[in-house]
């Protein structure tokens, strides 16, 4: 078995290519740091692992690598590569947020879609988006990032349900954690509220839900509740209260 991984320098990614690497797959591995990725390579000894240094914010560079390795037997796509900016949407960086959306949203579409066809000619495969908690709600304060998690999680949904009305056996799924202890924190200048899961306990679940087909993974259980008691609250109320969990987090 063999799985492809975006975003798999650090955090999530990097945790699911050592879960699935400890269960035997082989791996594709793609992220920007080069140096990381030969790092995880050489950790990953055991199997075999092929490295793609390339930026999927480019839809150039998302088409060059389903070409480089349409042909390499993938059976699981992992799209994980993403990233937030915090601030009010009037202040923040412009050329950051569309970064972002062609990160989040774009890189991830294309991927799916063409290694979607391929997998539905074979009736086979699995497809894992990395979404988020922020798919569910409205995020002030992490605007954009909240609204492209939106995007991956309808999307994925929207796949699943064309897929099983035409009987496919082919998986998709959304992961949808909360706080995760990675990278992202810094990178999206936040703190979180709450403690955050490990990013290795993230990976575990995500795998082991997406193989068996789950269609919203939620990693933790204080979510899953925080999830069911948002529809008890008006939107306006769900507004008021994202914007001060939001603030709560944003680095002073």
């Amino acid at each position: 078995m063999k799985a492809l991984i975006t975003g798999a320098s650090s955090g999530i990614g990097r945790d699911m290519a050592r879960y699935l690497a400890a269960a035997g797959w082989d791996l594709i591995l793609v992220a920007r740091r080069e140096d990381r990725l030969k790092e995880l390579k050489s950790e990953l000894s055991a199997v075999s692992v092929r490295t793609i240094v390339t930026d999927v914010g480019s839809a150039e560079c998302c088409r060059e690598l389903y070409a480089m390795t349409k042909d390499d037997g993938v059976d699981m796509l992992i799209n994980n590569a993403g990233f937030g900016l915090a601030g009010e949407f009037s202040a923040t960086d412009l050329d950051v947020e569309l970064n972002m959306i062609d990160v989040n949203i774009r890189a991830l579409h294309i991927l799916t879609k063409l290694f979607l066809r391929g997998f539905i000619a074979r009736d086979s495969g699995v497809i894992l988006n990395v979404a988020s908690s922020a798919g569910f709600m409205p995020g002030p304060l992490l605007s954009t990032y909240y609204a492209t998690k939106n995007y991956v999680l309808r999307l994925t949904e929207a796949i699943y349900e064309e897929l099983r009305r035409r009987g496919s056996r082919v998986k998709v799924s959304a992961l949808c954690p909360g706080p995760v202890n990675t990278e992202f924190n810094d990178v999206a200048k936040v703190r979180f509220a709450v403690k955050g899961i490990s990013s290795e306990d993230c990976a575990r679940i995500a795998i082991e839900g997406a193989l068996k087909g789950k269609l919203i993974i939620v990693p933790s259980g204080m979510l899953k509740v925080g999830l069911f008691f948002k529809h008890f609250v008006s939107e306006k109320q769900l507004l008021k209260l994202a914007y001060s969990f939001q603030r709560k987090k944003n680095e002073k």
